[in-house]
């Protein structure tokens, strides 16, 4: 074979591993980047997670609260009707 084929055919090579390694390493760049907005959002998630408990937690304490005020306020309407002479007992 001539010398320009083998000079061809080792251009070609090179080229083939150069692509082949540029490819592998865009796409280990490409799932590091992955990874980290998978990070991100998973972080995202457990903030809003948090965020979420503390407000279930404050609802659940004014829910506890309004019953009181509701019994409570029963309590006094009964007794303010037993002492209304006006209110059939």
């Amino acid at each position: 074979m001539a010398t320009w084929i083998w000079i061809v055919i080792a251009v070609v090579v090179v080229l083939a591993v150069a692509g082949a390694v540029a490819g592998r390493a865009t796409r280990e760049r490409r799932l590091t980047q992955r990874r980290e907005k998978a990070a991100e959002l998973r972080r995202e998630a457990e903030d809003r997670m948090v965020r979420a408990e503390e407000r279930q937690r404050l609802a659940q304490e004014q829910a506890a609260q309004a019953r009181d005020e509701r019994e409570e306020a029963a309590k006094v309407g009964a007794r303010a009707d037993k002492m209304d002479p006006d209110v059939d007992r």
